[in-house]
């Protein structure tokens, strides 16, 4: 009993949101299905060029079809690959499975029975794989029918809560630790019945799942998180553009997201204002310049409005920023990596269908790495501390040969400073300052400096330069100088 109730705290604590904002220790990846393979090799090299754009988790999709209560072999294979190259590449790995169509809705307790078996041999199968979404914008009439009942009642949001919560029990009888991800929201929906596209809006549809998740008297969770897609509405329009008078819910519309979550939720065993939110899928469509049109075909449809590569890059730079900041955030996934060689299709990526580089994979790679270090925004409430990793200060010997430099490597991006301090004196001989990327060998020196006569102490302070928290210092021993 016991070991059960400290494997429950456990639990609970990883599964916790930040108390502040997601910042450095979010998720930055992509959903990308190019990685799916057959074999191992193919999977680890379009793995690497994932991890070379600076990506470091990967969404996959695995599709049940009616009938089937277990992946085919081939398809268990295609993931194991995927799992294996994702492990040798450093790469987290989010499982997203789902009905390819609103033909596929699986509406009878029958068909979410083999639902159900199907994403538990994944679970067994697929024993490293942390995370899995259950469900892919079942709040549109392209993934889900019916949407709505005859009387025009929400029909979409009770089913779908209904396989979450049959999904949910199935993957933790296999691993209580994996996370199990709900909604996969759209951010748009028109909410109205018989328009010729019944969709619901995001708000809509997380409050009628939390009506029918309270009127089922159901007393555990459903989900460990939410997962969302939160699209601009095109491709063409920044993603910190708001929308406060609609049911829209963007990037920048997190604050309704996290309310509505609250409306729908609080008070009941399913968590709500204080939900991890995971962005698994954000994209932004760049044209493609005439030299690589022969890597596509089809026509790209009006209503996408693409945008220069200097502008993707640009966006999607914002969009990390933003959601860096949002307190509830564990994750932004950005949709795709590579483009889809269909202009019907996503032109999102950073690399051109042909797999070489857009300009934008430069900007997006460095935006990457300033989320990492804690620099791409300054958040309200979010205090990083940073520690320095191989520090070595220069020996007596070294020192006296003129050897003045110090060492060391920084968790996160940083602002350092060094001083030599007089032992008996207590007073700064000498002071030099810099900045350092994280993970980045550093050097700080007191080269040419005047430091005595007499003994110092070399003192390394470290702090965050944009969201500090508490300095932290390193010193050397007593050095003599002559």
């Amino acid at each position: 009993m016991l070991r059960r109730l400290l494997t429950a705290a456990a639990l609970a604590l990883a599964l916790a949101p930040a108390a502040h904002a997601g910042g450095p220790a979010m998720a930055f990846g992509v959903a990308e299905d190019v990685v799916r393979a057959p074999d191992l090799v193919s999977a680890k090299a379009r793995m690497t060029l994932v991890r070379l754009a600076g990506f470091t988790s990967v969404r996959v999709t695995s599709q049940w079809l009616p009938g089937q209560t277990a992946p085919p072999e081939a398809e268990l294979q295609i993931l194991r690959n995927v799992v294996a190259a994702a492990q040798l590449s450093g790469v987290r790995i989010y499982l997203s499975v789902y009905p390819p169509g609103s033909r596929s809705t699986p509406l009878t307790a029958e068909a979410r029975e083999e639902f159900a078996a199907y994403v538990t041999v994944l679970a067994q199968q697929l024993p490293s794989v942390d995370d899995v979404i259950v469900g892919n914008e079942p709040n549109l009439n392209r993934f889900w029918l019916p949407q709505f009942n005859p009387d025009g009642s929400d029909a979409a949001a009770p089913a779908y809560l209904a396989l979450l919560a049959r999904s949910y029990d199935a993957i933790k009888a296999v691993d209580p630790s994996t996370r199990v991800w709900g909604g996969a929201l759209a951010p748009r929906g028109v909410d109205r019945p018989n328009t010729g596209r019944d969709t619901h809006s995001p708000v809509a549809f997380l409050r009628d799942m939390g009506a029918a998740f309270r009127a089922s008297g159901r007393t555990t969770p459903v989900m460990d998180g939410l997962a969302f897609h939160p699209y601009a509405d095109s491709s063409g329009q920044s993603p910190d553009t708001p929308h406060p008078r609609s049911t829209t819910i963007g990037l920048a519309d997190y604050d309704r997201l996290v309310a509505t979550l609250a409306e729908a939720f609080d008070g009941s065993a399913q968590p709500g204002s204080t939900l991890p939110i995971l962005y698994d899928e954000f994209g932004v469509e760049s044209r493609i310049p005439a030299g690589k049109a022969q890597a596509y075909s089809g026509k790209e449809p009006a209503t996408t409005r693409p945008v220069d590569e200097i502008t993707q890059g640009q966006y999607y730079g914002r969009a990390l920023q933003l959601a860096f900041c949002q307190p509830n955030v564990t994750g932004i996934l950005l949709f795709h990596s590579q483009d889809e060689p269909a202009l019907a299709s996503w032109q999102s990526g950073v690399y051109y269908a042909d797999g070489t580089p857009k300009s934008s994979l430069y900007a997006v790679r460095d935006a990457l790495a300033r989320a990492r270090g804690g620099s791409i925004a300054r958040c309200e409430g979010l205090a990083l501390d940073v520690a320095a990793t191989k520090v070595r200060f220069p020996t007596q010997g070294e020192l006296l040969r003129g050897l003045r430099d110090v060492r060391f490597t920084c968790s996160l991006d940083c602002a350092w400073e060094l001083r030599a301090i007089g032992v008996s004196t207590s007073g700064t001989a000498a002071r030099v300052t810099g900045y350092g990327r994280a993970g980045v060998p550093l050097v700080a020196s007191l080269k040419g400096r005047r430091l005595g006569p007499g003994q110092v102490r070399l003192v390394l302070t470290l702090r965050h330069p944009v969201n500090p928290g508490v300095p932290v210092s390193r010193e050397s021993r007593a050095l003599s100088i002559r």
